[in-house]
């Protein structure tokens, strides 16, 4: 008799806890419950989703399982078909294909037996992540535009804002960005609004944020990062979702020059015992990124090392540690197998603007202009801020190498004034670099100053060392008054070698007329009258080592 007021006692405290969204409470109560006599479909389906909130996915599977059987056994075929569904869908995502699709095909088979329901709707969801995989976004569309139809017709919350998340994810890789946009923000105001269950509502917050920053829509990442947040941190007990939350920040944080900050978010993805492998792959991988715009070559090797064998890219990241380690070829390489071996234009936009700076880096200018040319197919395709600014630093800084400044500087500008816009302050440091070296071909003095000079402080507060490095050597003591571009250094630099201006030309592949009209520029630039003047110039103010 006393087993009966124990389990009572164990199962009112295991529903107190799921009420106040306690998760582990909750597992742990019904836990003792069940073992003390076996739970009741709803307290068994509750059960489950305290361990699938709290990340013990073979507790969850467990309980799935003896949800299905019971159900069988009762007659209620609806929630089998959901038990076996769920079951499913999450082995999908932990990479378990077989066992998968069992499930869900036990599930498919019950609902072939019901016809119209909304178990079918949620059927769609797993067709609709391998369509997008397979790159068919038009068929993965028009699934979830079924799966919002069934949801509507039955009024089911959780279905309506899945489906719409991946919708919009489908409309977005079409190139359909402001519809794709629109679906996405439909889901998020779903989840934040309406009855939508725990699981449901971080599968579409994380989702939904993924979706953003894979399309570079920084601001929109922000915003809804933050609901994401402020919804973990409501839940102290949430064993999911937690770990990709604090990813996303990372990613935020480092672009919005917080590192530090950035720093200690990634260190506490990387030690949290409940966050998964591709939460720390990716933190790895932020980690590093900072390590390495900071100079730090050993720690950014060991970072990128850690984000590849649990599973993530370290591209672009590493071959640009291998550019500044002065393994340019190695660092093409890679960059250049990253690019090809991208399955969409949105996949290749994340490695273009490294392999525009390496090819340039290694002489591959043909390479560099295909990369840049890309990039801007990819930026007028989808038209996010933040892809105009990386197309614009790309395409102005080959124009500008080129001598064009008319063309680079209406793109070097447009490109710092998105990063200021969006509080980017690393990257429009990079920018404003570019923009001095082509005020400075135009004798504007002045403004290169200003501008090397707001680069230079962001450089400084964020301790970019390999910035404040190279801004010191294209800017010796007369690039840094604004006196000459970088082409204008490079040519001075091989006249110092005693090459002819034909030898030069060839050597930088323009043409002699080109080369003639830079070394003008030097001569009337510095005031000296002759090469051997210019070259004795650059020597004696340290331009030349």
């Amino acid at each position: 008799m006393s087993g009966a007021p124990l389990q009572l006692d164990a199962l009112a405290s295991g529903r107190a806890a799921l009420a106040d969204r306690r998760w582990e409470d909750a597992f742990s109560a019904l836990s003792v419950a069940d073992a003390q006599r076996p739970l009741e479909l709803a307290d068994l389906e509750s059960l489950g989703r305290a361990a699938s909130l709290t990340g013990r996915d073979q507790d969850a599977f467990g309980v799935l399982e003896r949800a299905y059987a019971l159900c069988l056994a009762t007659g209620d075929e609806h929630r089998a078909a959901a038990a076996a569904f769920w079951h499913g869908y999450r082995l999908a995502s932990l990479g378990e294909g077989a066992q998968s699709r069992a499930w869900l095909a036990r599930s498919e088979r019950i609902v072939d037996r019901l016809g119209d329901c909304v178990e079918r709707g949620y059927l769609c969801l797993p067709r609709i992540h391998h369509l997008l995989h397979a790159g068919d976004p038009e068929g993965a569309f028009a699934e979830a535009a079924e799966a919002m139809t069934i949801a509507v017709r039955f009024g089911d919350s959780d279905l309506s804002a899945l489906a719409r998340q991946l919708g919009g994810r489908a409309l977005i890789e079409q190139g359909r960005v402001d519809d794709g946009m629109r679906l996405l923000d439909e889901a998020m105001l779903i989840a934040t609004t309406e009855p939508v269950d725990e699981l449901s509502k971080g599968l579409v917050y994380c989702a939904v944020i993924g979706c953003c920053q894979r399309v570079f829509a920084v601001e929109r990442a922000r915003e809804w990062t933050e609901v994401l947040h402020e919804w973990c941190e409501t839940q102290s007990q949430l064993g999911i979702f937690n770990g990709t939350c604090r990813v996303h920040r990372v990613e935020l944080m480092r672009l919005g020059g917080a590192w530090g900050q950035a720093l200690d978010e990634a260190m506490l993805v990387g030690a949290g015992a409940r966050s998964e492998g591709f939460e720390r792959a990716a933190a790895g991988y932020e980690e590093a990124e900072i390590h390495r715009q900071r100079g730090d070559e050993d720690a950014a090797e060991l970072a990128y090392q850690r984000a590849s064998d649990l599973g993530g890219d370290p591209q672009p990241g590493l071959a640009l540690l291998r550019l500044a380690q002065g393994k340019g070829h190695v660092a093409a390489g890679a960059i250049r197998r990253s690019v090809s071996t991208a399955r969409t234009a949105l996949e290749r936009a994340r490695f273009l603007p490294a392999c525009v700076e390496i090819l340039l880096a290694v002489g591959d200018r043909s390479g560099a202009d295909d990369a840049a040319r890309a990039l801007a197919e990819c930026a007028d395709q989808y038209g996010t801020p933040v892809l105009r600014a990386l197309a614009g630093h790309a395409d102005g800084v080959i124009a500008l190498g080129n001598g064009d400044i008319e063309r680079a500087l209406p793109l070097l500008t447009e490109a710092r004034d998105i990063w200021l816009m969006l509080d980017a302050p690393y990257p429009a440091a990079r920018v404003r670099v570019s923009l001095a070296e082509a005020y400075a071909a135009l004798g504007d003095s002045d403004g290169s100053r200003l501008e090397a000079g707001a680069a230079r402080r962001v450089f400084e507060k964020l301790a970019a060392r390999p910035d404040l490095d190279r801004l010191g050597q294209t800017a010796g003591p007369a690039a840094a008054q604004g006196i000459l571009s970088a082409r204008e250094l490079q040519v001075l630099r091989l006249v110092s070698t005693g090459k002819t201006n034909k030898e030069i030309s060839a050597a930088l592949e323009v043409s002699s007329r080109t080369v003639d009209r830079h070394m003008s520029n030097v001569l009337a630039k510095l005031v000296v009258p002759s090469r051997a003047a210019a070259t004795a110039y650059a020597y004696e103010h340290g331009l030349i080592r």
